[in-house]
């Protein structure tokens, strides 16, 4: 059985959200989002090395939070850094010694067993797992005329998270400067080391919350798995 890792990425702000308070810290029927993740990801993986990485000025904040769900020494914490670039390489220099390391948006509370399972398993037998949807929406490519263009849509696919890499691959991709282009870890190590990545199945309901909608959306995700009616 590989040693697995996990990186969670808290970084994130209220911004579009058009809240005061951190995203990731927002409650999601009382519950912090962070603190679903987390739970959710231990439930997963509770052998897992966990590391999160937090703007340093919440770092107080969770302590408070984690404290009150019981979440004391399931994960180690990490200065987050200005881009998720740098949130990932401080938590890389704590994560210690594993085979496959996943890295996971606090924001994705919703994440399942089987979609866990299915980037580990892909990442283990090709050093990269890329869990992607296909889109149902059509769409169209700006162009420099100001017109546009249709895309075909079946050759695009939305990219979620975890996204889990070989350790050794991953620190090693990490070395590299920071470049604007990154826009993942994928992306890290592509540029980095022209290793190919491999996508495998990822799931809707895996949703990134950031903004009042997809809130909204989540209430009724979490009523869904509660056997609730919405």
């Amino acid at each position: 059985m590989p040693r697995i890792g996990v990186i969670i990425v808290a970084g994130g702000s209220g911004v579009r959200m058009g809240s005061p308070i951190p995203k990731q810290f927002l409650p999601l029927q009382g519950k912090p989002l962070l603190v679903r993740t987390v739970e959710r990801l231990l439930s997963i993986l509770p052998a897992a090395r966990m590391v999160i990485a937090l703007p340093k000025e919440e770092i107080g904040r969770w302590t408070g939070i984690m404290t009150e769900y019981g979440l004391q020494g399931t994960h180690t914490l990490c200065n987050g850094g200005s881009t998720r670039f740098e949130s990932v390489k401080n938590a890389l220099s704590t994560i210690g010694p594993c085979d496959i390391i996943a890295v996971h948006d606090g924001v994705r509370p919703f994440v399942s067993a089987g979609l866990v399972q299915r980037v580990i398993d892909t990442a283990s037998l090709h050093g990269t797992a890329i869990p992607c949807i296909a889109p149902d929406d059509s769409f169209r490519q700006l162009t420099p005329d100001g017109g546009s263009a249709p895309i075909d849509r079946s050759m695009l696919r939305a990219v979620q998270t975890p996204q889990a890499f070989s350790a050794e691959l991953l620190h090693h991709a990490y070395q590299t400067p920071y470049d604007p282009r990154f826009t993942d870890d994928a992306s890290v190590v592509e540029y980095s080391e022209g290793w190919p990545v491999t996508l495998c199945e990822g799931d809707p309901a895996n949703i990134k919350i950031t903004t009042p909608f997809h809130m909204a959306l989540a209430e009724a995700l979490l009523n869904s798995e509660h056997g609730n009616k919405i």
